[in-house]
């Protein structure tokens, strides 16, 4: 399950290390240690926890069942598994880790689409007991749609960042050009009044009435 997490979450575009963490751990209010599978981060300091350790023996006994006997009992013992990792979950209350802002909702990955739309099928109760619990049901193909969009989500903010950059510093680059007209017209004044001083000058030595040589 992991295994098939960490490919999905290299499909979606997210940089781990970055915009994801794998294995980390965090305290909690009591001061224990708790290590979500994997906290996938938003903008605006926000946190989504992804749990993959849900078993899914019942779901594999189930496949190679030979009879509609077998596999109806495994069915009922694979929604039991889900249901059970459903109510471990919720009482591990990552939404006390101080370091996480984590959003209400914590994904529950199933691995196998197949065997998450197995469960849901069987158990159409199964989906909003979880949501009544903070969960989120997801398997590959609808982790990869909300992690696409989160994705798409830090995609903008970062072009945000980037325009904010570049009007900081055309800012910037308009004040310099300002201050390097006024040094410019600065400039012309002084050469204007040493025109004058040097055409005074030159009129008292040779060019004016009564200058110096004559």
């Amino acid at each position: 399950g992991e295994m098939i997490l960490e490919r999905v979450l290299e499909q979606s575009g997210l940089s781990k290390g970055r915009e994801y963490e794998v294995q980390a751990s965090y305290g909690d209010e009591s001061g224990s240690k708790k290590q979500p599978d994997v906290v996938v981060h938003l903008p605006e300091n926000k946190d989504v926890i992804i749990d993959s350790k849900v078993s899914l023996l019942a779901y594999e006994n189930y496949s190679s069942a030979d009879s509609e006997e077998e596999q109806g009992a495994f069915i009922k013992q694979h929604v039991q598994s889900i249901r059970a990792h459903i109510n471990n979950l919720s009482a591990k209350n990552y939404e006390d880790i101080s370091s996480l802002k984590s959003l209400d909702y914590v994904l529950m990955f199933l691995p196998i689409e197949a065997a998450f739309t197995l469960a849901i099928q069987y158990d159409n109760e199964l989906f909003s007991e979880a949501l009544g619990k903070n969960i989120i049901l997801v398997g590959p193909s609808t982790l990869l749609a909300i992690l696409r969009t989160i994705q798409n989500i830090w995609r903008f903010e970062h072009q945000n960042k980037n325009a904010i950059e570049i009007a900081t510093s055309a800012g910037r680059l308009y004040d310099k050009f300002v201050s390097f007209v006024d040094n410019l017209e600065d400039i012309g004044k002084h050469i204007d009044r040493s025109r004058n001083s040097y055409e005074a000058a030159l009129n008292n030595l040779n060019t004016g009435r009564g200058n110096l040589i004559s």
